[in-house]
C-alpha cells in the first residue's frame, strides 16, 4: 500500500440524526466551533482529499469548502450507503485513488493516527479492508476501504438490500485497528443532548 496520495476521505454526515433532534449534529457547535470543523482538522492531515457525505441542500455545508456527495442509494440508507458514494466518487473523480477512508462527523476525539493504523493493519493481516476499535467494541463506520469492491457493495445494498456495515465486511478479510481509552473514548461519539455536554466538560478540562 502506498502513501496517503492515494487514499480519500469521507465524513460521513448523510444521517437524520433523530437521537439529537434532528437536523446536522456535526453543526452543533463544540468549544465554540461546530464540531465537523473539528473533524475535519483532525482528519485533512491524514488523506490526500477530504469530502463531505450528505443528503439534502448542499449549501449548509459551504463555510467548509468541501466537495459534497450524496447517497446514490435513496431512503437514507445508512453508513454503508455513504461508503459506496465515497467509493463511487473516488472511482470517478479523476485521480488515481484506490482507498477510501470513512469517519463519522459526530465523533469530535478522532485519532489523528487512524488511517497510518488501519493501513498497517491490513499489511500486516494482508487484509481486504481495515476498522477501528476501542474498549473491546468495533466502530464499522471508522474503515479503510479498496475502490476496487464498490461494485461488490453496489451490489449487496441493491440486490441483497444488505444494510449493515457488519454484514458486508463478515464477507471479507478485515483488519482491526485498536485503540486505548484514556480518559475519554476517541470514539466517543455526541448522539444526544447530553452526549453533546459530557463531550464540552471535556472540552473545557
Amino acid at each position: 500500500m502506498s502513501n496517503g496520495g492515494n487514499i480519500v476521505g469521507v465524513l460521513l454526515a448523510g444521517g437524520q440524526a433523530r437521537r439529537m433532534g434532528g437536523g446536522d449534529k456535526c453543526l452543533r457547535l463544540l468549544g465554540g466551533r461546530p464540531i465537523l470543523d473539528q473533524i475535519i482538522e483532525r482528519t485533512r492531515p491524514q488523506v490526500y482529499q477530504l469530502v463531505l457525505n450528505a443528503n439534502g441542500n448542499h449549501a449548509r455545508f459551504k463555510e467548509f469548502k468541501l466537495p459534497v456527495i450524496a447517497d446514490s442509494i435513496k431512503g437514507f440508507a445508512g453508513p454503508l450507503a455513504g461508503v459506496l458514494a465515497g467509493l463511487d466518487w473516488a472511482a470517478s473523480c479523476g485521480h488515481d485513488y484506490t482507498w477510501v477512508a470513512t469517519f463519522a462527523t459526530d465523533a469530535p476525539f478522532v485519532p489523528v493516527d487512524l488511517v497510518q493504523r488501519m493501513r498497517d493493519g491490513i499489511v500486516a493481516e494482508n487484509a481486504d479492508m481495515a476498522c477501528a476499535s476501542s474498549n473491546g467494541r468495533r466502530h464499522p463506520v471508522f474503515g479503510l476501504w479498496p475502490v476496487i469492491l464498490r461494485d461488490d457493495l453496489r451490489q449487496a445494498m441493491t440486490q441483497e438490500k444488505i444494510r449493515k456495515v457488519d454484514m458486508w465486511t463478515a464477507r471479507h478479510r478485515l483488519a482491526i485497528a485498536e485503540f486505548p481509552v484514556d480518559t475519554i473514548d476517541p470514539f466517543f461519539n455526541a448522539n444526544r443532548p447530553e452526549d453533546l455536554e459530557r463531550a464540552e466538560a471535556w472540552v473545557k478540562g
